[in-house]
């Protein structure tokens, strides 16, 4: 089991059907600022996945998220974009999604809307 860290938020997915996972899967995605990413572990520790990020004040670009091909769909994707999006908007955050993965989620998850930054125009 991971220890708990600040700002660390877990997310049970669950996956009938996938005897791999046993039916679920616990992930806990927590922001790794040193390394400017969200990172999420199962409850051994294992890197799920990651999405990285660049700040700029009150800006951040969301550029990547990868998920390990052991954790692909079971949810990890999501529960990174969810975290980083809380996130973000808790610290009232400009966010600017690069990654074409979180831009397609966003599009389903309106309630983000008013914290993105989706044209070129100028941000202040």
């Amino acid at each position: 089991m991971m220890p708990d860290r600040p700002g660390a938020r877990t997310s049970r997915l669950t996956r009938p059907g996938d005897p791999w996972l046993d039916g679920r899967v616990a992930v806990t995605v927590t922001d790794v600022p040193e390394r400017e990413r969200f990172e999420a572990r199962d409850d051994e520790g294992a890197l799920a996945g990651v999405l990285t990020y660049q700040l700029t004040g009150g800006i951040v670009a969301y550029t990547h998220t990868k998920v390990n091909p052991g954790f692909e769909h079971a949810g990890v994707g999501p529960a990174l974009a969810r975290a980083a999006m809380d996130d973000a908007r808790a610290k009232s955050r400009t966010v600017v999604p690069i990654c074409p993965f979180l831009s397609g989620w966003l599009d389903e998850h309106r309630e983000y809307e008013q914290i993105l930054a989706r044209t070129t125009r100028r941000i202040k």
